[in-house]
């Protein structure tokens, strides 16, 4: 019980390291879906391949290679960014090209019609993708993008590959002073199982609010 009190406070912190990534990563990951979704399919050809190289390159490598490029290689090329910036920036662009994937299959689910009476009534491309594509779309694909965001709560323990001392780290360092290497990985891990319920559990709840009857 000691090693309990003595050690959860040095975990939370890490903890907390841990839900700053996610809480920036999310949002920035899923917006890089949503443009590039739209890019793959309403693009034209150069934004269409753009997009899809992008999906290639960061759906195509392990997200274990990225941090080391993005926090390590670009300093050669005379840009730094610190280990907390290069995590976000690795789990946003990420968690973005998967996150693409799923809201394309969303966007082609959706009756081509839909745009053409759209643009039949008078509304422009972009009027008509934000007001009648883009809301099914985000419903459509939640589910899919639920799991990428669970992904990311795991993921994000690759953190401390770039010195960050997030929840996973914060528990490597423990371990290696004590030397009681089960206990604190299983406490770790009980940690993260604890986001994760947490988390599954709220997008299950939004998942059901913004259900289409009959879809």
């Amino acid at each position: 019980m000691s090693f309990l009190i003595e050690i959860i406070p040095r975990l939370l912190q890490g903890m907390y390291i841990t839900l700053q990534l996610i809480v920036f990563s999310m949002p920035i990951g899923l917006a890089i879906g949503v443009a590039v979704a739209l890019g793959r399919v309403y693009g034209g050809v150069v934004l269409s391949s753009l997009a899809w190289g992008y999906q290639l390159l960061f759906r195509g490598t392990p997200l274990l290679l990225q941090l080391f490029v993005i926090y390590y290689g670009l300093p050669h090329c005379g840009l730094v960014l610190s280990p907390f910036a290069s995590a976000i920036t690795a789990f946003s662009l990420c968690s973005g090209a998967y996150h693409s994937e799923y809201l394309r299959g969303a966007v082609l689910s959706i009756q081509g019609g839909q745009m053409e009476a759209a643009r039949a009534l008078g509304m422009g491309k972009i009027q008509a993708i934000r007001s009648i594509i883009l809301p099914q779309m985000l419903r459509r694909a939640l589910p899919g993008c639920s799991n990428e965001i669970v992904y990311l709560i795991k993921y994000s323990s690759l953190a401390y590959i770039v010195t960050l001392v997030d929840l996973t780290g914060q528990g490597r360092l423990i371990a290696y002073e004590t030397f009681r290497f089960f206990e604190v990985f299983l406490i770790v891990g009980l940690i993260y199982l604890g986001m994760v319920t947490i988390a599954n559990r709220f997008l299950h709840a939004v998942e059901k609010k913004v259900h289409i009857p009959g879809l």
